[in-house]
């Protein structure tokens, strides 16, 4: 999947929506749900496709009843009401809903997550992997059998090496009190280095808008969906004797499935899900490698992309009051998202994309730009920003290895620059990507929650910044030696936009 980030932070300026939502007082009702999977009437698929909706409303009983029977009139289907946030998710055929449920008294925004209907169920394709192979485990075994303690495949994890991840699982491995739900493609709980630690009890799919706990429901459709499974990998694999180790190999992990299984795409609605579950179900952190799609950059002064923003703010600033911190990555794109303007060529991507150029102050990635989330930047072996990384000067707060297989090739038995971590089916394989690089972060922030467990999103986030290694800007960043910049770093020691506070530090989190 091309939007995953294997893959920004409002920047400076909080847009008035963002800042109006921020303010909302949430309602400690519980959510109330319709069907969970609506279908279209035999009248309303004849006259136009079905699309999915939300309708953002002032989150009190009284308004949220109005909007319910405007939505009805509109020829609407509730498929949930997230009541306590004010986030009503909808079914229509109606070309006209949006704008007239924008008219309705009480409705703050509302729009499609989507430019293309409601399909039928299919397969994705998740991209490509570099799958170890027998002859590649035998050497990985036989090198990492000379270091005591480690786990078998362990020789080619520089990546916990640089973070001290290594020797901070002898001090601290985590505690089975803290769980980081991945929100992802979802997570093989049967391969042997995740079965230890998965957590199904804080698992579900939140595909449509609405969460189902089936056993086994927030597993991958397909092989290729490994993206999920991987990330978790990279947080929680157990030090067993199995395969690799995770950052945090004593802490649990959960996964939250949030892709269409028709084109593995990230809908506002899952994501509004998502963010609920883990908030209603205890969840301390969660990973976020993949923007909503099918906007790389939300505008707000379009509707549609306004009332996604709105609606997955609502929801993740919902998670944080109720205790929940959220990591993203930065994006793939080497985009330096403190700039005056971008050029997206890829949204919306699930239909035709239109190329735009944006400005990062007012169009914005979510969940990764949203208020309180922690932006994360990738780099390789040699703790330099991975070449595909998008940076930002006070955009990016913290950097974690996220691999880089072109510049930086570590002194491993493979030399491999990217990540290896756990796969679908039992197996193993690399990839890189800023998606590589949050689930680093979330994990050593899993290891100071272990260790600090009453501290707020807030405190945790400090702690990590300040616990952080910033190596400076580079004198130089020339990666492919043409003689010209490849990304220019802008700020200080302290912080700056390649790293933001610096590359975590698993080791100083645990001591």
């Amino acid at each position: 999947m091309a939007h995953l980030r294997s893959r920004r932070r409002l920047a400076l300026a909080v847009p008035v929506v963002l800042s109006l939502t921020a303010s909302l007082g949430f309602l400690p009702a519980a959510a109330s749900a319709a069907p969970a999977a609506p279908t279209a009437t035999a009248e309303q698929a004849a006259d136009a496709p079905v699309l999915s909706y939300v309708v953002n409303t002032k989150a009190d009983h009284r308004t949220v009843a109005k909007v319910k029977r405007a939505i009805a009139a509109a020829d609407g289907e509730i498929v949930i009401a997230y009541e306590k946030i004010g986030v009503i998710v909808v079914r229509s055929a109606n070309g006209d809903f949006a704008k007239t449920l924008r008219k309705v008294p009480g409705v703050q925004s509302a729009g499609a997550t989507r430019t293309a209907p409601l399909a039928p169920a299919g397969t994705t394709d998740a991209g490509s992997a570099e799958y170890l192979t027998a002859a590649d485990a035998a050497k990985l075994k036989a090198a990492s059998a000379k270091t005591p303690g480690s786990e078998p495949l362990e020789a080619d994890q520089w990546d916990l090496r640089a973070i001290g991840a290594d020797k901070a699982a002898k001090i601290n491995p985590g505690s089975r009190n803290v769980t980081v739900a991945v929100i992802d493609t979802g997570v093989d709980d049967t391969h042997p280095d995740l079965a230890p630690n998965f957590s199904k009890s804080q698992s579900a799919n939140c595909f449509g808008g609405a969460p189902d706990t089936t056993p086994g429901s927030w597993r991958p459709y397909t092989a290729d969906d490994y993206h999920g499974t991987h990330v978790a990998g990279e947080i929680a694999a157990a030090r067993n004797g199995v395969g690799v180790a995770g950052v945090a190999p004593g802490v649990k992990v959960s996964a939250i499935n949030v892709t269409d299984p028709d084109n593995g795409l990230f809908y506002a609605e899952a994501v509004v899900c998502a963010f609920v579950f883990a908030a209603d179900h205890g969840v301390e952190i969660t990973n976020n490698s993949y923007y909503v799609d099918p906007w790389m950059y939300n505008c707000m002064d379009d509707p549609d992309q306004r009332a996604i923003v709105d609606a997955v703010n609502r929801a993740q600033l919902y998670a944080q009051r109720k205790g929940t911190l959220h990591f993203a990555s930065a994006g793939n794109s080497n985009h330096d998202l403190a700039s005056d303007a971008i050029d997206d060529a890829s949204s919306p991507n699930d239909t035709t994309p239109v190329p735009r150029t944006i400005d990062p102050s007012e169009c914005f990635d979510a969940p990764t730009q949203l208020p309180g989330v922690v932006t994360i930047s990738a780099t390789g072996s040699d703790n330099l920003k991975s070449y595909y990384s998008s940076y930002g000067n006070r955009v990016i707060d913290v950097a974690a290895p996220g691999g880089d297989g072109r510049y930086q090739l570590p002194d491993t038995p493979s030399k491999n620059g990217r990540i290896l971590s756990t796969m679908p089916n039992g197996e193993y394989a690399w990839l890189q990507g800023t998606s590589m690089a949050s689930p680093h972060a979330a994990g050593v922030a899993a290891l100071l929650k272990s260790k600090h467990p009453w501290l707020p999103p807030a405190a945790l986030q400090a702690l990590l910044k300040a616990q952080a290694n910033n190596p400076g800007c580079p004198a130089s960043y020339d990666q492919d030696g043409d003689g010209t910049q490849d990304a220019t770093c802008e700020g200080g020691r302290q912080v700056n936009g390649f790293y933001g506070h610096g590359i975590v530090d698993a080791l100083r989190a645990v001591k």
